[in-house]
């Protein structure tokens, strides 16, 4: 047996290191490509790109997870009109405790075309230098325990009007097209992981002997090598379909592709996650070894992002729409004449 206490513990992609650069990265950079100025994107994108400045993603909070929409966090414009006073609280932020500069949706009141007031959601870029911004103590979590993970706090925060990302009042939508690239990234980032891990758990199989063989001659090890193997490929043929599609001219919505891609490829890790762990048997249990922290780390995939039980709606009856817009008229023609 060849497995070493330490094997792949600085091999396999660390999903850690991945949430802190999505957060940065994804969500974000993302944020200010889509709907930002080009003012904002001259002041943010170079101190982003050069590690000068962290950022962080501030959208849920205590009372507001999948209901995106029901957050509380408020933005009052000033008198005069040039600045937002930014007043909530936001929890499980990545990146929380060390970023510099957040985006933020908060609650903001908008006058519509009939001159009623409603209340309606906005992005903002907010630094930390801006004043009443704090953060609690690191998370205790279950994995990913080497990402800041923590509740980030907004007391007065004077926001300039500049700082608006998209609209007033499009906040919403710009959140939704953000999250969609974070989806898409998860097909990438499991991949990449299942395979290392087929490496690694491939040389066990086949030095490790039980009954006068090795375990790589055992057909039902062969059955989960095998799916490891299909759920990888799988999950990049997804990523790079998807990425083409992303790629094109324009803000094509790829929403629903990348919807599929995270469902998928978080139950496609945490099952060849398991899988790997049972081949290695009582050596995978043990914290001797890194399997175990891959187990933890992958379960956070099944929930962030949107939960997979929220998506798996979303795909269907967004998927739907398309088919019933089509279906309409024959339905009607048939209640019509049968």
């Amino acid at each position: 047996m060849k497995l070493s206490k330490h094997a792949g513990a600085c091999q396999l992609p660390l999903f850690s290191h991945r949430v802190m650069l999505q957060s940065f990265l994804c969500l974000f950079l993302q944020g200010i490509l889509i709907a930002g100025t080009e003012e904002q994107k001259a002041k943010y994108l170079p101190r982003l790109a050069s590690g000068e400045h962290i950022a962080a993603f501030c959208l849920t909070e205590p009372g507001s997870g999948s209901d995106a929409a029901s957050i509380q966090t408020r933005a009052t414009l000033s008198e005069d009109g040039k600045h937002f006073l930014l007043n909530g609280s936001k929890v499980w932020i990545s990146n929380g405790g060390l970023a510099s500069i957040f985006t933020v949706f908060a609650r903001t009141e908008i006058v519509d075309k009939d001159g009623q007031v409603k209340d309606k959601i906005t992005a903002f870029i907010v630094e930390r230098d801006f004043r009443g911004v704090t953060h609690g103590k690191p998370e205790d979590k279950v994995g990913i325990r080497g990402s800041n993970t923590c509740e980030v706090h907004f007391e007065n925060t004077k926001v300039p009007i500049e700082n608006v990302i998209g609209e007033v009042g499009g906040g919403f939508k710009v959140a939704m097209n953000i999250l969609n690239s974070g989806r898409f990234s998860m097909g990438s980032a499991s991949a990449g992981m299942i395979k290392k891990l087929i490496e690694l758990t491939s040389e066990y199989a086949c030095t490790r002997k039980q009954f006068n063989k090795k375990l790589s001659q055992f057909g039902l090890i062969q059955e989960k090598f095998c799916l490891m193997a299909v759920k990888a490929y799988v999950m990049e043929s997804m990523a790079y379909l998807t990425a083409g599609m992303m790629d094109r001219p324009g803000f094509p919505d790829c929403s629903v592709e990348a919807a599929m891609v995270k469902v998928f490829s978080s139950e496609g890790a945490w099952a060849c996650v398991s899988e790997a762990l049972q081949i290695l048997g009582g050596l995978g249990y043990m914290k001797d070894y890194p399997y175990e922290r891959y187990l933890r780390d992958t379960r956070i995939l099944l929930i962030f992002e949107g939960t997979n039980e929220i998506l798996r709606m979303y795909i269907a009856l967004t998927g739907m729409q398309h088919a019933g817009k089509i279906l309409t008229d024959k339905i009607k023609y048939v209640l019509i004449y049968s």
